[in-house]
């Protein structure tokens, strides 16, 4: 009786083994995926920005506005997503 409980148990754990592998790899993909889209949300709001204050003057509306777009970006990415990505935009803007 008791290798039949042993046996049933190996037969079920393997498959729950690999469910719960394949489960935290599409939570993987997903959080990639929504990194990348706040990479690019937030790169755009940068962006949108710049072309602001460029057009318009720094303390413009359309730059305030533009600020505000780029704060809710950030926020809605998480706080701590945006000194990294600031860094490598300005960086990225300074070679241009």
């Amino acid at each position: 009786m008791s290798h039949e409980v042993s046996r049933w148990k190996s037969i079920l754990f393997v498959p729950a083994l690999g469910i719960m592998l394949l489960a935290g790899g599409v939570a993987r993909t997903q959080a990639s995926d929504n990194d990348r889209h706040c990479d690019q949300r937030i790169h755009k709001a940068e962006d949108n920005l710049r072309k602001a204050v460029d057009r318009h003057g720094e303390h413009s509306g359309q730059a305030e506005k533009r600020r505000h777009e780029l704060e809710e970006a950030k926020r809605s990415c998480g706080g701590d997503r945006d000194r990294g990505h600031d860094r490598d935009h300005d960086r990225d803007r300074d070679r241009q």
